[in-house]
Order: structure tokens, then C-alpha cells, then sequence
């Protein structure tokens, strides 16, 4: 699914919201849990799961085109682990 799929589902299902209004909320729902992981915090939604960062250490790499080495800085990751609904959800059998 999309975002614009997304977006036309919630309007479906909310008859008496104006499409700017989901658009706002749609948008304000990933600008908080973006912000939340940018300033090292983690986002937990009951039944779905947990979205955090990791922390990768930095590395030597190698450019793919000429084989030159190249250092690979550290850097923070987004990371999500499912909740144990979504697990259960997705294991159906």
C-alpha cells in the first residue's frame, strides 16, 4: 500500500472527514514518529509494533564502480520489530 492508497482508504472510511483534513492527519502521524526516531526516541503502537533506531558503527566499504576503498561513517538506522498481534496476524495458518 502506497500513501495515496492510504489516503483514499481513511476518506472511504471516514465519510464526514474532508480529504485535507485526513491528508493533515496522515501527515502529522509520520512527521511525529519521524521526529520521535530523529531525536533518539522510540514509537510504540500497541498490537502493531515498535519503531526505534539501531546504531551501526562506522566501516571500511568499498565503491562498487572502481573498488577503491572508501570509510563508511557511523550512522543511526530506523529499525521496526512487530508487535506480537502483527506476528500472529501475519502467521496465519
Amino acid at each position: 500500500m502506497i500513501r495515496s492508497e492510504l489516503l483514499q482508504v481513511l476518506s472511504k472510511d471516514n465519510p464526514e472527514l474532508r480529504a485535507e483534513d485526513v491528508e493533515r492527519a496522515v501527515d502529522t502521524f509520520f512527521d511525529e514518529i519521524g521526529q520521535r526516531l530523529a531525536d533518539g526516541g522510540r514509537v510504540e503502537l500497541r498490537g502493531f509494533g515498535a519503531f526505534s533506531t539501531r546504531h551501526r558503527d562506522g566501516r571500511k566499504g568499498r565503491n562498487p564502480r572502481t573498488g577503491e576503498s572508501v570509510e563508511v561513517p557511523e550512522k543511526r538506522v530506523p529499525y521496526f520489530k512487530p508487535g506480537k498481534e502483527m506476528r500472529a496476524r501475519l502467521n496465519v495458518e
